[in-house]
């Protein structure tokens, strides 16, 4: 087994990096100490997500929302509609949690597929062969290096355009965790993060792990799957770190950098329901 139950940790985005105009923007080379913070960030959130699959009751991140906030986000989610969220985990003293030399973009996002049981969900989301096909043109590439049961390792490139250019190279271990016959969750980790430069190109070159621009340094999914009310609930929870933003290039690469977590996890979700609901 790639990843054991005790630890969902990344997917979604980690990998290589190419800004559009080379010079854009000085080198963010990943420090031991953030990814420790991260690490740390993610071990507590972890603990929350694993605390909250229970194979009865509640199970979604919404439906440990206060009733009356539940209730009107899952209504809202049954007629069609993408709910979005920004979190944040805390330390066991209620304090934000220390990332130094780099940022956090914690999101949760949501949708439900009428009509659509776990299974065929699990299907399309397994099929990462065709996530290229599925996914364009955020997902470039995509292939199973190698399946054992439940558990994946996946090469992924996804690219990403706004004012630049971003392509990443990532390798992700997944693991399918099945709670009850209604309910699964999964875990994703990425163990390769490499920027690109000249994607496409004759020059194309992977730079080392954390060597580069640092618009994405690694990210980790947890998603959870629920068949109710006549179709199944999709949760993505993703957290991603990337470098912190020197003042000088804020202007341009602010945007990119803050947009570009939420932009994703949207496109992921809006994609999938689209893509249960064509069948």
């Amino acid at each position: 087994m790639y990843l054991r139950v005790s630890w969902f940790a990344a997917s979604l985005l980690c990998g290589a990096v190419t800004v559009s105009s080379p010079g854009t923007a000085p080198a963010g080379d990943l420090k031991e100490h953030t990814l420790d913070a991260f690490q740390s960030y993610a071990a507590l959130t972890e603990r929350r997500v694993l605390g909250q699959a229970k194979a009865t009751g509640p199970f979604l991140y919404l439906d440990h929302l206060p009733a009356m906030q539940r209730d009107r986000a899952l209504a809202d989610l049954r007629r069609g509609e993408l709910f979005m969220e920004r979190l944040e985990t805390t330390g066991d003293d209620g304090r934000s949690i220390e990332i130094k030399d780099g940022l956090v973009h914690h999101w949760l996002g949501a949708v439900f597929v009428p009509g659509v049981g776990v299974d065929e969900t699990l299907e399309l989301i397994q099929d990462y062969d065709r996530h290229a096909e599925i996914y364009a043109p955020a997902v470039d590439d995509a292939r199973i290096i190698e399946r054992r049961g439940d558990d994946f390792r996946v090469f992924m490139r996804f690219r990403k355009k706004k004012i630049i250019t971003v392509v990443v190279d990532t390798i992700h271990e997944v693991t399918y965790v099945h709670v009850a016959a209604d309910r699964v969750y999964s875990i994703s980790r990425t163990i390769s993060v490499r920027e690109v430069k000249d994607a496409g190109g004759a020059s194309e070159i992977a730079l080392p792990d954390g060597e580069g621009t640092g618009f994405l340094w690694r990210i980790n999914s947890y998603w959870r799957f629920l068949e109710r009310d006549g179709g199944t609930y999709i949760e993505s929870e993703s957290i991603s770190l990337t470098r912190t933003i020197p003042f000088m290039v804020r202007w341009l690469v602010a945007p990119f950098v803050n947009d570009m977590p939420r932009a994703q996890l949207t496109h992921l979700l809006q994609t999938t329901r689209q893509a249960l609901t064509n069948g």
